[in-house]
C-alpha cells in the first residue's frame, strides 16, 4: 500500500509597528513570502516523490495561518498517513491542531536550505516541551523533526511506509502458528503489537491440496518444466535428487494458490522439519526460497517471535529477508544459517546456489545460497516479550559449508560484539542486505518497542 503524505506550510503575516517588537524570527513575513515558499516546497516534493524507492503519494500542499484554516484541510489530513509540516511560522496552536488530527507527523524546518523558519528556533522548547524541561507533545519526539535535508525526510518516510505495510499484515500459517520456545504466547504478543491477521491452514487441508495437484498431469508436467528451467541456470548446481526439486515446484503451486485465495503476501510453515516432509515428499526449503525471490514473504517454523521483524525489514528495504539461526558471537564474528534463504537478496540479482538436501533430515531440496562476501547487512534480534529488539550492522565475510543448515554466512559484527553477547535475546534473527538500522529503530518507536543498537 502506498504511503500518503499531506504537506502543509504554516506561516504568519506581520505588520511593522513603531518602537516595539513586531515580528518573530524567520524569513517568511508576508503573503508573497509564503507564496514563494510554497512554490519552493512543491518543487522539492516533486523531486522527493520521484526519487522514492517505495510507492509514495504526495497530496497538494496547503498553506495555513490559523487553527481555523486547519479545518479546511481536514478531509485530506484524515485520508493521509502522514502530515508533513513545513513550520515556517505561525502560532503553536496550528502545529498542535495538525499533530492531533493525523496518524503520524513530521516537522520540517529550514536553516540553510531556504528562508530561515521561526520554528528552527523554538520547536524544541516551545512545541515539544511546552516551555518545561519535559517532553509534553503527544505523538511526536525529537526524531520527528528534520532540518534542511530531504534525505533525512526520505528515510523517515521509508520507515513509515514499512510500518504501515507491516501493521495489519495478513499471513498464512500452514499448521498452527506458534513461536520458538513460546508457543501461543508469541502469537498473541505479535497480534497485539502488530495487529497481524493470521490465517491457519491445517495439515490435512494441505495434504488434500497436494494430492489434488499431484493428480493433475498438466500440473506435474509444468513442475517438471519449471525444475528443468531452474536447474539449467548457470548459477545453480544440483546435489540432491531431481524429484525433490520437481516436488518443490508442485508445493510452490499449492502455496501460490493459497496466497491468491486469501489475498495474502506472506506465508509460514509450522512443522516444516517433520509433518510436511511425508505429505509433500520434499522439504519446504526450496519452495519458500522461490517465493521470497518472487516478492512474497515466506518463512519456515511459523515463529511469530521473529516473523514481525521480517515483515517490517522487508517493507522498509524492499528486498527479501533471511530468517536464520544464530550461533555464539566470538572475536567479532557470528555464524548464521538456515535452509530457506532467498537467492535475490539485493532485490534484483540472483546469488549462486547449490541445491542440497535439508541438513537435519538429509532429504528434500534446500538451497545453499552463496551470499556476497563483503556485503553489508542489517541484523535484527527480536525478544520473546515484544518489548526490546536489538539491531546491529554487519558484513558477510564467509559462506562456509559446516554440518548445519545449508545457507550459511559468517558475519563480521560492526560494533561491540561483547555487548551483543549481553544484549542477545529471543532466538531466531532476521537478516537483510543493506543498512536500515535507523529506519527500523524509528518505526519501532512508533509502536512502543525499545530499540537497542550495537
Amino acid at each position: 500500500m502506498e504511503l500518503k503524505v499531506k504537506p502543509v506550510l504554516t506561516y504568519g503575516v506581520y505588520q511593522r509597528r513603531e518602537a516595539t517588537s513586531w515580528r518573530p524570527w524567520g524569513g517568511l513575513q508576508t503573503e508573497e513570502d509564503a507564496k514563494k515558499e510554497a512554490r519552493r516546497i512543491e518543487e522539492e516534493l516533486k523531486s522527493l516523490s520521484s526519487s522514492a524507492s517505495f510507492p509514495l503519494e504526495v497530496l497538494p500542499l496547503s498553506s495555513l495561518r490559523t487553527s481555523d484554516d486547519v479545518s479546511l484541510t481536514k478531509k485530506e489530513l484524515s485520508s493521509s498517513d502522514i502530515t508533513l509540516i513545513y513550520a515556517a511560522g505561525g502560532d503553536k496552536k496550528v502545529l498542535e491542531t495538525l499533530v492531533s488530527c493525523s496518524r503520524w507527523s513530521l516537522i520540517f524546518v529550514r536553516h540553510k536550505s531556504g528562508p530561515l523558519y521561526l520554528w528552527y528556533e523554538v520547536v524544541h522548547p516551545s512545541f515539544l516541551r511546552k516551555r518545561t524541561d519535559n517532553f509534553r507533545q503527544a505523538g511526536m519526539d525529537v526524531d520527528d523533526v528534520v532540518v534542511d535535508e530531504s534525505e533525512e525526510l526520505m528515510w523517515r518516510l521509508r520507515a513509515l511506509y514499512g510500518l504501515k505495510n507491516t501493521l495489519g499484515s495478513k499471513i498464512i500459517s500452514i499448521g498452527p502458528p506458534g513461536g520458538w520456545g513460546q508457543g501461543a504466547r508469541a502469537v498473541s504478543l505479535a497480534q497485539q503489537r502488530w495487529n497481524l491477521e493470521i490465517i491457519t491452514v491445517s495439515y490435512p487441508e494441505l495434504e488434500r491440496r497436494i494430492k489434488e495437484v499431484k493428480g493433475n498431469s498438466n500440473f506435474l508436467k509444468q513442475a517438471q518444466r519449471q525444475a528443468e528451467e531452474y536447474l539449467s541456470q548457470k548459477e545453480i548446481s544440483l546435489e540432491t535428487e531431481k524429484k525433490f526439486v520437481v516436488n518443490a515446484f508442485l508445493l510452490h503451486r499449492v502455496f501460490k494458490d493459497l496466497l491468491r485465495q486469501f489475498d495474502a503476501k506472506a506465508i509460514t510453515v509450522g512443522e516444516c522439519m517433520s509433518t510436511i516432509i511425508p505429505i509433500a515428499e520434499t522439504t519446504a526449503c526450496l519452495t519458500l526460497s522461490l517465493l521470497n525471490d518472487e516478492g512474497y514473504l515466506a518463512f519456515c517454523e511459523s515463529d511469530f517471535v521473529v516473523i514481525p521483524s521480517g515483515i517490517l525489514l522487508h517493507h522498509i528495504s524492499g528486498k527479501p529477508v533471511f530468517l536464520n539461526d544464530p550461533t555464539y558471537p566470538h572475536n567479532g564474528i557470528v555464524t548464521l544459517a538456515h535452509c530457506t534463504a532467498p537467492r535475490k537478496m539485493d532485490g534484483q540479482n540472483y546469488e549462486n546456489a547449490r541445491i542440497l538436501t535439508h541438513f537435519e533430515s538429509d532429504y528434500g531440496a534446500a538451497p545453499k545460497v552463496e551470499f556476497t562476501k563483503g556485503q553489508k547487512v542489517t541484523m535484527i534480534v527480536p525478544d520473546f516479550d515484544e518489548e526490546v529488539w536489538v539491531g546491529f550492522k554487519g558484513k558477510i565475510v564467509g559462506t562456509p559449508l559446516l554440518p548445519i543448515c545449508r545457507s550459511q554466512a559468517d558475519v563480521e559484527i560492526d560494533g561491540d560484539w561483547r555487548k551483543l553477547l549481553k544484549e542477545m535475546r529471543g532466538f531466531h534473527w532476521m537478516m537483510g542486505y543493506g543498512d536500515y538500522l535507523r529506519e527500523v529503530g524509528y518505526a519501532l518507536r512508533k509502536v512502543g518497542l525499545e530499540w537497542v543498537t550495537i
